[in-house]
C-alpha cells in the first residue's frame, strides 16, 4: 500500500484514508468527477491520459467508456502497481507506468483527452505550471483537459490573510504542502498554457462527511472504513484531526472542475 514503512502520525493524509479503504480520494467526490468525465465526452475513439491516477476509481469510470487508448502516468511506485493489478497489463490499450507528470515522456499530441484531479492543488506554483504546459504538449490540437481541484472562495478573497490561513490549515492536517488558488487564478493559469476553458462546475468540499463517505463508496465501502477506523487508533486519530481542520476551513474553500480545450 502506498505510505508502506512511514509513521502514520506523519503520513500524507490522502493516504492514510487509502490505507483505511477510502477508494474515492477527490475534493467534490464520484459526484463531480462523474461530471468531469461526462463533460470531457469520452468515446471509442479517444486516447485518454491520466495524470496520477492514485487509487485508480476515476480510471475505472473512464474505461466503462471504453476508450481506444488509456495511458496513466504515476509518480508513487506503490501506487502504480495497484492500478497495475486491476488494469490489464497485457493490453497496450491499458498501461500505467511510473513516471512524473511535469516529464511524462510521452509524444506530442498523442493524446485526445487528458485530465488530473487533487494533484494540482498539492503542486507548487512552479511545478504546476509545468503540469498543465506538459498537458498541452501531449494533448492533440482539438484535445480536451480536464482538472478537478480544491479552489479558494471569492470570500477568502476578500478576507486579508485568510488564503494563507486556509493553505497553511490544510497543510499542517495533511502532513503535504497545499497550494489551492482562487477560481479566477486556476483559470488563468490555463488559459496562460494555451487553454480556452469551455465549462466549470464547483462542489462542496466534504470529504470526510458522513453522508458523502456513503455517497462516494457506497453503503458497504463506507461501513468498511468505519470499522477499520473504529479499530486503528492512530489512523482514527489522524482522519479526525483532518476532519477538524476541513471544518474550519469550510467556508473558504470549494471543490472546483474545469472543461478546457487546445485549440485546433
Amino acid at each position: 500500500m502506498p505510505g508502506e514503512g512511514i509513521d502514520i502520525a506523519k503520513m500524507p493524509g490522502h493516504w492514510v484514508l487509502a490505507r483505511l479503504g477510502k477508494r474515492v480520494l477527490r475534493p467534490g467526490g464520484v459526484e463531480l468527477t462523474r461530471w468531469m468525465i461526462d463533460s470531457l465526452g469520452i468515446g471509442q475513439d479517444d486516447r485518454v491520459v491520466e495524470f496520477a491516477p492514485g487509487m485508480g476509481r476515476t480510471a475505472q469510470l473512464v474505461l466503462e467508456q471504453n476508450p481506444a487508448v488509456y495511458t496513466a502516468v504515476e509518480r508513487d511506485a506503490s501506487a502504480t502497481e495497484i492500478v497495475q493489478k486491476w488494469l490489464n497489463v497485457d493490453n497496450i490499450r491499458r498501461r500505467v507506468f511510473n513516471g512524473s507528470a511535469q516529464q511524462s515522456g510521452l509524444p506530442d499530441a498523442c493524446a485526445s483527452v487528458l485530465y488530473v484531479e487533487a494533484m494540482l492543488t498539492m503542486a507548487s506554483t512552479t511545478h504546476r505550471k509545468q503540469i498543465i504546459e506538459e498537458a498541452f504538449r501531449v494533448l492533440e490540437p482539438g484535445g480536451r483537459f480536464a482538472l478537478h481541484e480544491v479552489a479558494l472562495t471569492q470570500a477568502t478573497a476578500n478576507a486579508p490573510g485568510e488564503a494563507d490561513h486556509v493553505r497553511k490549515t490544510l497543510t499542517h492536517s495533511i502532513h503535504h504542502k497545499v497550494h489551492p488558488v482562487l477560481i479566477n487564478q486556476w483559470i488563468a493559469m490555463l488559459e496562460e498554457a494555451g487553454f480556452e476553458i469551455q465549462k466549470q462546475k464547483t462542489a462542496p468540499m466534504t470529504l470526510l462527511e458522513p453522508s458523502r463517505i456513503i455517497r462516494d463508496e457506497g453503503l458497504l465501502g463506507a461501513a468498511r472504513f468505519l470499522f477499520r477506523l473504529l479499530t486503528r487508533g492512530p489512523e482514527r486519530r489522524r482522519v479526525l484531526e483532518m476532519r477538524r481542520a476541513f471544518r474550519s476551513v469550510r467556508p473558504h474553500m470549494t471543490a472546483l472542475s474545469l472543461i478546457a480545450v487546445k485549440p485546433s
